[in-house]
């Protein structure tokens, strides 16, 4: 198990810059050698860098797990060609969607994803075929952001504290495994801009509290 604490230029938000999977993660912002060889040691996998609309806002505007990439249609083609350069077993796709934050409206793992619910019915079965899951829309908690303010791993769920008891026993069911609520980085319910995470590791802000740690790396079964 990994786990760290760190910033991403001054920011604690580090899933804004960032975003891991089972077998790669893909990060931007100016970040030092010592940052990036801390995030592949406690993640377990190699950090590729890449760049979204010439922005290093990378754990926004991607959503990606094992098995492929979705990217934002607003990518240059520079950056698309990059990442299919770097990733060359993966599928990678391009998403033409205005909800174009993909990571924010997309909450997955391995097998299933939970999507904000105003998708058309032609992006949801795009999202499902890029990532090769089960498709569900629906918000959590009230938001439509399911990724901004959730986190999702293969083996491990954390949810944000406005969802109630009856909705997370559906989400837990949904899910298949058990959850933990909390906020990060000092009570921001934003916990999946907070964290890059996988079945190994996480990366949270640095601003989180250790009560707040202690929560995320429970419901991730870390």
């Amino acid at each position: 198990m990994g786990v760290a604490r760190l910033t991403i230029d001054g920011n604690s938000y580090v899933g804004a810059f960032g975003i891991a999977t089972e077998k790669f993660a893909l990060l931007g912002g100016a970040i030092s050698a010592k940052k990036h060889e801390t995030i592949e040691k406690d993640l377990g996998v190699a950090v590729i860098s890449a760049t979204i609309d010439n922005s290093h806002l990378v754990g926004i505007y991607t959503a990606a797990n094992s098995k492929g990439v979705l990217l934002p249609f607003t990518s240059y083609h520079t950056e698309v060609e990059h990442i299919k350069k770097k990733l060359k077993e993966f599928d990678v796709t391009v998403l033409k969607s205005d909800m174009n934050a993909l990571r924010n409206n997309i909450l997955a793992n391995d097998k299933i994803a939970v999507i904000n619910p105003e998708y058309t019915r032609k992006e949801e079965v795009e999202i499902g075929d890029a990532l090769d899951v089960e498709i569900v829309k629906r918000e959590i908690g009230g938001f439509k952001t399911v990724g901004a303010n959730n986190i999702l791993t293969n083996t491990g769920l954390v949810l944000n504290n406005r969802v109630d008891d009856q909705e997370k026993e559906e989400l837990e069911s949904i899910f298949g495994m058990k959850s933990e609520q909390t906020t990060a980085n000092l009570g921001s319910l934003n916990i999946g801009l907070c964290v890059m995470a996988n079945s190994r590791g996480v990366v949270v802000g640095e601003q989180t509290t250790g009560f707040e740690l202690a929560r995320i790396t429970n419901g991730l079964n870390l």
